[in-house]
Order: structure tokens, then sequence, then C-alpha cells
């Protein structure tokens, strides 16, 4: 019994800290705390606009997780219709996953109606179901545009719910720089062939300033018989002509 009194008094003595306080021995260690989960910062550029012909949507195709590029190669804009179409900016999967909700959606629409469902009312289907999610944490910043019997309109829809609708809009990281394009070069009464290169331009511009945007430009022109795919080309080939230019012209 004596040894074990020395012993405790030993202990004492070892957990004793300033303040005269004696530790528990399971206080001694910190509760352990659960891992918290994974914040990546994501980055891309999309962007559309309206011009005399149509709208014209151009994107870049990398996925980015923080520092790492996850992919060169990602699809950013679906089709929802054959008039319509949605970007991708946020998480790959939740956009993916809503717009392709909306497209199921718009497939139901025109089987009942006999139609195909307008861009409003698209958006607005997305832009309700966002705002009932609103506290899931979804990371969704998305452009729902395509050719209405009244004209072409673009929607800019947001993981909370927020919807507008505008002549021009780039969403991503590296939409500041593609803006200052667009702001300074965009007419309303450009050709399809002038717009498309302003769009190839701006999204260029955006991927050389923007270290989370590249991969592949991919440009879609809407006009009032359809969309369609017009231009397609590795970032990487593009800034290296673009350089071999550069150069000559120096010589």
């Amino acid at each position: 019994a004596a040894m074990t009194d020395k012993t405790s008094s030993v202990l004492d003595d070892l957990f004793d800290i300033r303040g005269g306080d004696v530790l528990d021995e399971r206080s001694a260690y910190p509760a352990s705390k659960p891992t918290p989960p994974l914040q990546f910062s994501h980055g891309t550029t999309t962007l559309s606009f309206l011009f005399q012909g149509g709208i014209v949507a151009a994107v870049d195709s990398r996925a980015s997780q923080g520092n790492y590029v996850g992919s060169k190669t990602v699809q950013k804009v679906l089709s929802i219709n054959s008039h319509c179409l949605g970007t991708m900016a946020g998480g790959a999967a939740d956009c993916s996953y809503w717009i392709r909700k909306i497209k199921a959606q718009a497939w139901l629409h025109e089987m009942n109606e006999g139609n195909t469902m307008s861009v409003s009312r698209a958006s607005r289907i997305l832009s309700n179901v966002l705002f009932e999610n609103r506290r899931a944490d979804l990371s969704v910043g998305t452009m729902v545009m395509g050719y209405d019997p009244d004209g072409p309109k673009i929607f800019h829809v947001d993981n909370t719910g927020m919807r507008l609708e505008g002549d021009m809009f780039s969403v991503g990281s590296g939409s500041t720089f593609a803006l200052g394009i667009l702001d300074q070069e965009r007419r309303f009464d450009m050709t399809e062939d002038e717009a498309v290169a302003l769009g190839i331009k701006a999204i260029r511009h955006a991927t050389f300033r923007d270290a989370y945007s590249g991969g592949f430009i991919n440009v879609y022109l809407i006009t009032k018989d359809g969309w369609r795919k017009v231009f397609s080309e590795d970032l990487a080939k593009s800034h290296q002509n673009m350089m071999n230019r550069d150069e000559e012209r120096s010589v």
C-alpha cells in the first residue's frame, strides 16, 4: 500500500502543471477531431455573348483540383436540346449532374408537348432546383443559352438559385481576363466569323494569364437553326504557334 501511495505521488508530481492543478491521465492528450474535408480550388474560363447572328459560347477544357490538373479534355458545354446549351463552371460533378437533369426534363417536355423546351423555362427549372438545394454546398456557375422563337437568350444561374439574363457573361477564374477582351471588342453587328474569332481570342487570352484554365479551346455557335460546334484547338499548340509568330516578327 505504501508503494502504491508513493507511485501515485510521483505521478501527481509528473502531471503537476503551473497553477497547482493536476492533469487527469485521460486529459493528458488532446481529444481527436474528425479530419476536415479537402478544399480544392476550382478554375475554368467559360463565356458567351449575343451578336446579330445568334450566340457564341466558348470554353476551355481543363479540370483542376488545387494545383493538380485532373484533366485537359473536359467537355464544359453540354446539350440540353437541339437549340439550347449549358456550360460548366465550378464543381464538374455538380454542374454535369444538374445540367443533365435539366436535359432529361427537356426530353420529357418535348415528348409531352411536342415542341422544344424554351431557354427561359430550362433556366428557371435549374434555378428553382438549385435554390431548393442552396444549403447542400454545391458549386455551380452555369450559363444556359439558346434560341427561342422570340430570339436568342442567355441566362446565368449559380448554386444559390440566382438567375440573370444578359447579352454577355463570363464565368470562372479566368473570366476577368476574358471580359477585358469582350468589353473592348464585342459588337452586336459582327458576322459569324468575327464572333467566333472573338470568342477564340478571349479564351486564349484568359488561359494564357490564368493558371487554372487551359486544355483545349472549344467554341459553339447557336443560331435559329440550332447549335453546332465550330472550333476546337489544343491551347498548348496555339500558344506555341503564337510564340513562333512573335519570334518571326522580331527577326
